[in-house]
């Protein structure tokens, strides 16, 4: 009988399909954060109910699907790569959904107020991490055609290319964040100690979603290089 789980049947001939599924779901809730700030800077309260509650929802979609895949990932795959290399990516995907939700919450649960010249600097850090996102959902994306040519040739150079595209854009976001908290520091007094704290907080955390893009993007490296 062929098998009804849709895990199972995302599965079939590549142990990256749920992987795609998994991350295309974090893709969503991490292109939720630019917005959200845009409603932040704009007083918005109504629209930043609405952000944090859609990433909330995607967040808790994205564990159903991490939650499924460990349950039904077979314990022998007779594939170029190993079980705990599909969980570990599995991990650090899902903490990229997990961070968008911390920021979602703190942004609608604290008054986190910011000084106007801060509004452009914070996008653009912003757009910046969730671009990293998007850059591994374009590798993840590739990963059939890889697995096809068995993690070589042409198809292995092209990713190869696009983790180190990965990798300039993370290092673009830390660029970003000292811009970004340069000037915050210009304000601590406006802001206050308890404001700065979570602002320092909240950059940290945004920052995440491409520190863990990345290190998803070099464990393929890994995968390519073995």
């Amino acid at each position: 009988m062929p098998p009804t789980n849709p895990i199972s049947m995302l599965f079939g001939q590549s142990p990256f399909g749920p992987l795609q599924e998994h991350m295309r779901v974090v893709m969503q809730c991490a292109n939720e954060v630019p917005p959200m700030i845009q409603a932040l800077c704009d007083g918005d309260s109504t629209s930043l109910d609405a952000y944090r509650d859609g990433i909330f929802a995607l967040e808790n979609s994205a564990d159903a699907i991490k939650n499924e895949l460990r349950a039904h990932l077979p314990r022998r795959m007779f594939m170029p790569v190993d079980r705990r290399d599909i969980l570990e990516i599995l991990d650090l995907q899902d903490s990229i959904a997990d961070t968008a939700q911390d920021i979602a919450g703190m942004l609608v649960l604290r008054d986190m107020q910011i000084p106007k010249d801060l509004h452009e600097p914070l996008k653009i850090y912003t757009q910046r991490c969730v671009d990293a996102c998007n850059q591994l959902g374009k590798i993840m994306e590739q990963m059939d055609e890889l697995l096809e040519t068995g993690f070589r040739g042409p198809e292995s150079e092209k990713v190869m290319y696009m983790i180190d595209e990965l990798n300039k854009i993370e290092t673009d976001t830390d660029k970003k964040a000292v811009d970004f908290m340069r000037l915050l520091f210009k304000h601590e007094e406006e802001i206050g100690a308890v404001g700065t704290i979570l602002w320092i907080r909240l950059t940290h955390w945004i920052g995440d979603l491409a520190n863990y893009a990345e290190r998803v993007g070099n464990r393929h490296r890994l995968l390519l290089a073995r």
